[in-house]
């Protein structure tokens, strides 16, 4: 177990040249050959993990010796079309050389995690055994399977990627359901932005007992906004398959990812990127990445143009229509009375994540493919998107504190991907 190479650094914005030498120093570290190789990076709604880059790296100076295939981490995503692929990994990876990941129907189940594990780790608020399930494709003889993908805060495990890649982007529903409501009943503010958490165990745990003869390792990389250029600057890449290489990442996210704040705000306008948030699902991080931070009777004003559905999965999306964001005695109880939502423990899980827990305004401002009657049926608070966009212009904000020519003061997010906002009392 071994860092095979990295290169890290918080005054560093790694080079194309950096990268690929990273890469490079790695595999030849491996010291083994490679015929055949599995990448495993993120899908678009990772954009700024600059996996989309790394993968397009790692396939040129592969493929030339070796049969490579990339199989996104979907997860409960839908499946990326042709125009995405093209758009994250580039144009000349042949398109047969990707797969998609069925997290329903196309794994296999390694074993268990018993459950005298889960009440131990959720402090005895959670008794249930988790099934470990990967894609199928994992076990067709790859030489190497590389997992890419950013290191940053995450509301269900704490810190994302790592054994998070595996587990759950190219997992089965049992342990993606379960793993998200252990998180969710540990307490988001207690995991967010933390590297042992309870899920962080249950990973660890899932992969080191049914998946040590598997040929992995973690690509992962630290990414933190340049606030002059507005492009994302890489500052580390971590290439290894052990605790220590993923522990190096976490301090240097916890540096750059978390933007700790003395008081609470009142409130907060975040702007959801069309071409990455189609869905409340991903958009909700605007919620649960700013929640910590929002002051009691505060507003979180949500700008999302290209909003369409609420969960990336249909059977999803129904249970959050019929179920709303309405809190976690709400959602416990739904999850007591009712067999749909019980038996899809991450979709409960996400009902969490995005309620404000009834402390702030939750205000989504929708683009044109959903009305606002359809928001504030799952209990947020509806605005209007033109109007907001012409009262705030958020395109002369810069990110963190602006005052208004009004003088109303408000904070603002150009990518609630990006980070996490807390105070700084939650973390001393």
């Amino acid at each position: 177990m071994t860092t095979f190479a990295c290169k890290s650094g918080l005054d560093l914005a790694l080079t194309a040249q950096d990268k690929e030498a990273v890469l490079q120093q790695a595999l030849t570290a491996l010291n083994r050959p490679l015929r055949k190789v599995l990448i495993i990076p993120p899908d678009l709604t990772r954009l700024n993990s600059d996996a989309g880059f790394l993968t397009n790296l790692l396939y040129k100076l592969l493929s030339p010796t070796a049969h490579v295939d990339i199989i996104p981490a979907l997860g409960t995503h839908f499946p990326m079309g042709e125009e995405e692929l093209r758009f994250m990994f580039g144009s000349d990876i042949p398109l047969e050389r990707f797969k998609v990941h069925d997290w329903r129907n196309d794994v296999r189940t390694l074993g268990e995690v018993p459950g005298s594990l889960i009440k131990e780790w959720s402090e005895g608020k959670l008794d249930y055994s988790v099934q470990v399930q990967c894609n199928n494709l994992l076990f067709a003889g790859y030489d190497l399977i590389l997992s890419v993908g950013q290191i940053v805060p995450h509301e269900v495990v704490g810190m994302a990627n790592y054994t998070k890649n595996i587990m759950v982007g190219v997992g089965g529903s049992d342990m993606i359901n379960k793993s998200h409501f252990l998180g969710a009943s540990y307490g988001l503010e207690r995991l967010m932005g933390v590297n042992e958490t309870p899920v962080r165990k249950l990973f660890n745990y899932g992969t080191k007992t049914f998946l040590s003869d598997l040929p992995i390792v973690y690509v992962l990389t630290v990414m933190a906004k340049n606030q002059a250029t507005g492009k994302m600057d890489m500052k580390g890449l971590f290439v290894g398959d052990d605790d220590e290489t993923f522990a190096q990442g976490v301090k240097l996210s916890q540096q750059v990812n978390l933007d700790l704040l003395d008081e609470p705000i009142k409130k907060v306008l975040v702007y959801l990127d069309p071409e990455e948030f189609k869905s409340t699902w991903l958009g909700n991080k605007a919620v649960y990445r700013t929640r910590m931070a929002i002051a009691d009777d505060g507003e979180l004003i949500v700008l999302a143009p290209g909003l369409k559905q609420f969960g990336e999965d249909p059977q999803i999306d129904k249970l959050i229509r019929k179920y709303g964001y309405r809190g976690t005695p709400a959602t416990l109880k739904a999850v007591a009375e009712n067999d749909d939502i019980r038996q899809n423990l991450g979709a409960a899980a996400h009902l969490i994540h995005g309620s404000s827990e009834g402390r702030f305004t939750i205000r989504y401002c929708p683009g044109p493919a959903m009305s606002r009657a359809e928001v504030e049926s799952v209990g947020f608070a509806s605005g209007d998107l033109e109007e907001m966009q012409r009262r705030y212009q958020p395109e002369n904000l810069r990110d963190g504190l602006n005052r208004l020519p009004d003088g109303e003061e408000i904070f603002y997010i150009s990518n609630p991907a990006l980070g996490l906002w807390a105070l700084k009392k939650q973390f001393s």
